[in-house]
């Protein structure tokens, strides 16, 4: 029994039984609005700086547009972007680090935003991404927890080491997300020589209502660059905006850097027989089992005139969908349809979808009115409230949400699956002899600082299952045993 002063309770004091798992229908969901917890976690935390972004707070932008490439991919969607080769689409990207402040090091080891507004003849389409495919948790329910590891410490206001690696070895889902950000990718040469991936798991809908499971994968032209770990320390000393600076100065001078979108593409009933949980972002599927499809092409040709207008205030949430696009049972990214849209209603007001860089081409038109800055007509004196008998807009039935079947007792479950250790023993093993090295060495000088012991050796333990070499080397260069194996 836990001590009743050490209890973990909400914000009005009631015990917390899982801190976890959020509430589901099920094993697969979706996530319940009934788990008041989630909720309050996600709320408050969105709530947490003023005024800029919680997490991603450096970032620079760019416009563009995306022209389709591939015309049979109209028959897996119906979203009419992709509907026919060599339709362009406006879009405007923005690429940022995650745990620094606003004025932070571009060039520090962090996973990069990737999050991409398409200004579709259907209204915005938001894919909000990263630079990997993978993420540290699975559970949106953890990701306060998480973001709470990566800033600073409320009593020295010093990053801390060891609550980073405290809350990585408790959480061995996150070991193929580290494997990741401590290898060569941690450190990218520039914002144009990385790939994007939309990360989770999307359903795409076509015109007859057939759905497919679908992961979006962008891969850059400029091929792949990343930065040696001392060059990406003296960079941060001497020119923090190292990132920013070479983006927009590569565009100004009419180097317009391009990305190939390409997805992957599942059937609805693989979900219920494939090897890993296709829902579960800590995991990627094989290629060789769903093999890249390209989409089209996305390319930046055009720099912020106003960064603020246009980068700081640009909003984005992966809950910004188009008829064809729909969500997945993804638990993390079901806390995030949430998150995001929240979060920007408090960082730049609930009006925030009317300012320029994120109004859509298209008009609006809705019952929302009033709020702070809203800075248009309000709706004038047009009927406010549906439904109503004076021809005000109406429903379009044929844009439902396509249903899947759900079931399972309403509870807070966990995934199916733990296997934590395969894929990232696999991507070990796929590195090179140096990529190895370097690899090992960015995590031992990581964990160096880390004021406990313990913590070392179960992390430690989390790479020696992923693979023996790859703990044991580990261990070597912090100067430890590898803790005997279960």
């Amino acid at each position: 029994m836990i001590e009743k002063n050490n209890r973990l309770t909400t914000g009005w004091g009631a015990p917390v039984g899982d801190n976890q798992n959020s509430q589901t229908a099920g094993q697969r969901g979706p996530t319940l609005i009934q788990d008041v917890h989630l909720l309050e976690k996600l709320a408050h935390f969105n709530r947490e700086r003023v005024p800029e972004r919680v997490v991603h707070a450096k970032g620079a932008g760019a416009h563009g547009y995306f022209e389709v490439t591939n015309g049979e991919i109209a028959k897996y969607t119906k979203a009419d972007f992709l509907s026919e080769v060599g339709k362009r689409t406006p879009m405007f990207i923005r690429f940022s680090t995650v745990a620094g402040e606003s004025g932070s090091s571009d060039t520090v080891r962090d996973p990069r935003g990737f999050a991409v507004k398409f200004y579709t003849e259907e209204g915005n389409y938001d894919l909000v991404g990263n630079n990997t495919p993978v993420f540290f948790i699975r559970d949106a329910i953890k990701f306060p927890d998480f973001i709470h590891t990566q800033k600073r410490d409320p009593k020295t206001h010093l990053k801390n080491p060891t609550a980073v690696w405290d809350f990585w070895s408790l959480s061995p889902e996150s070991l193929h997300q580290v494997t990741i950000l401590m290898s060569d990718r941690g450190i990218p040469a520039t914002l144009r020589h990385q790939h994007g991936f939309g990360s989770h798991t999307f359903k795409w809908v076509n015109e007859k209502g057939e759905g497919v499971w679908v992961k979006y994968h962008f891969k850059t032209e400029q091929g792949i660059k990343n930065l040696d770990v001392n060059l990406a320390a003296k960079l941060a000393g001497e020119n923090p905006d190292y990132h920013t600076e070479d983006l927009f100065n590569a565009i100004e001078n009419g180097d317009f850097p391009a990305w190939k979108l390409c997805v992957q593409i599942m059937p609805l009933e693989d979900a219920d027989t494939y090897k890993w949980d296709p829902f579960d972002v800590t995991k990627v599927w094989s290629q060789k089992d769903y093999p890249l499809i390209e989409v089209g092409r996305m390319v930046l040709d055009r720099n912020p005139e106003n960064y603020f207008a246009e980068v700081e205030q640009a909003t984005f949430s992966p809950g910004t969908l188009v008829p064809g696009i729909e969500p997945s049972p993804d638990k993390m990214l079901q806390g995030r349809l949430f998150a995001y849209s929240d979060a920007a209603r408090y960082r730049v007001g609930a009006n925030h979808q009317h300012l320029p860089i994120n109004r859509p081409k298209v008009e609006v038109n809705n019952y929302q009115r009033d709020g702070q800055m809203r800075f248009d007509g309000n709706g004038g004196g047009s009927v406010y409230y549906e439904p109503n008998s004076f021809d005000g807009p109406k429903e379009t039935p044929e844009n439902k949400v396509t249903p899947y079947e759900v079931s399972g007792q309403a509870g807070e479950h966990s995934y199916s699956h733990d296997d934590h250790y395969t894929q990232a023993g696999d991507l070990y093993r796929l590195l090179s002899e140096d990529e190895r090295t370097r690899l090992v060495n960015n995590i031992v000088g990581a964990m160096k600082p880390v004021e406990r012991e313990d913590i070392k050796l179960r992390q430690i333990g989390h790479f020696y299952k992923a693979d023996p070499e790859y703990g044991t080397h580990v261990a070597e260069g912090l100067g430890l045993s590898v803790p005997v194996q279960n």
